[in-house]
């Protein structure tokens, strides 16, 4: 059976594709021995170097502090960038070129500057011309390049979203007399939820790593660097690495999951019946409908 895309492979091909699948496999195994063997030689693997991450001062002082700065920065980001870039998707829509152009040069500026240049300028912001504390600033800065360049990204996915919609939504909602305020809000933004659904969780696992960004660079005390710290105190470089890529998964997998359980249910809750009405249930219907409409008055009597 072919597709528009490939042909189906035949006999050969299957053999070969086998063949291929093995060797890859067998280099990815050797790939893994290699990388195990080097680590052991080094002393990376030794019980004494793991022997931290079993008792709690190790996560208590320095990873939980860090996963909950992490956390803490992260979903203040979502909050402010989804409805911002819900705003500025739905404001590059505007039949008023007023709205639409202002709204598509900041989406393409703040798109155009990586995050990390943006948490940069805005940490010197704050320090030259706002009274936020030292302490208090890399986790501003922090927020405010996420909230920046996510919001921008969120906008497209909004308005591409809004665009792969059918054009006959929109044609339906102005023949039945809907405003078009009413018939975004009422009709176009619900259907393109669950459309956009997939790439909005896309970037939020991005916003929780890029949180990464400020640590590094202006000293905000998020999971990596804590883990920094905790290498340093323990001389175990690479095990907190591992460590703190395995919190990293397990967190994003969570919210992956959890976004695939919803999307699943609002395609559900979408899903129509199935049910075909006959033209006798179909005058019962409408019959009911004009009753109800127009059979009583006010007071509950008939018209």
């Amino acid at each position: 059976m072919s597709s528009v895309l490939y042909d189906t492979p035949g006999p050969r091909a299957k053999r070969r594709n086998v063949v291929l699948s093995v060797v890859f496999f067998v280099l990815l195994v050797l790939l893994a021995w290699w990388i195990w063997r080097t680590m052991d030689d080094k002393g990376q693997l030794a019980g004494a170097l793991w022997k931290p991450f079993v008792e709690a001062d190790a996560w208590t002082t320095y990873l939980l502090p860090g996963l909950s700065n992490t956390l803490k920065a992260a979903a203040l980001a979502m909050v402010i960038a989804l409805p911002l870039g819900a705003f500025f998707g739905i404001a590059r829509l505007s039949d008023h070129r007023w709205v639409r152009g202002p709204a598509a040069v900041v989406v393409e500026f703040f798109r155009a500057i990586p995050v990390l240049l943006l948490m940069l300028f805005a940490n010197e912001l704050y320090a030259r011309y706002t009274d936020v504390t030292s302490e208090d600033r890399p986790f501003y800065a922090v927020v405010t390049g996420l909230v920046l360049y996510n919001a921008s990204v969120l906008a497209e996915v909004v308005r591409a979203g809004i665009l792969s919609l059918p054009r006959g939504q929109t044609e339906a909602a102005k023949a039945i007399g809907l405003r078009k305020g009413q018939t975004m809000t009422s009709i176009l933004l619900p259907q393109a939820v669950t459309a956009m659904l997939p790439a909005i969780v896309s970037q939020l696992v991005v916003i929780v790593k890029d949180t990464a960004l400020g640590g590094v660079m202006i000293g905000y005390g998020e999971l990596l660097n804590a883990r920094s710290t905790l290498a340093a105190n323990y001389a175990n470089v690479v095990p907190s690495f591992i460590v703190v890529a395995a919190i990293y998964i397990v967190l994003n997998f969570a919210l992956t999951t959890f976004a695939s359980w919803l999307e699943a249910r609002l395609r559900r809750s979408k899903r129509g019946t199935g049910a075909v009405l006959g033209a006798d249930k179909v005058d019962d219907v409408n019959a009911a409908e004009v009753g109800g409409t127009y059979g009583t008055g006010a007071g509950g009597g008939a018209i």
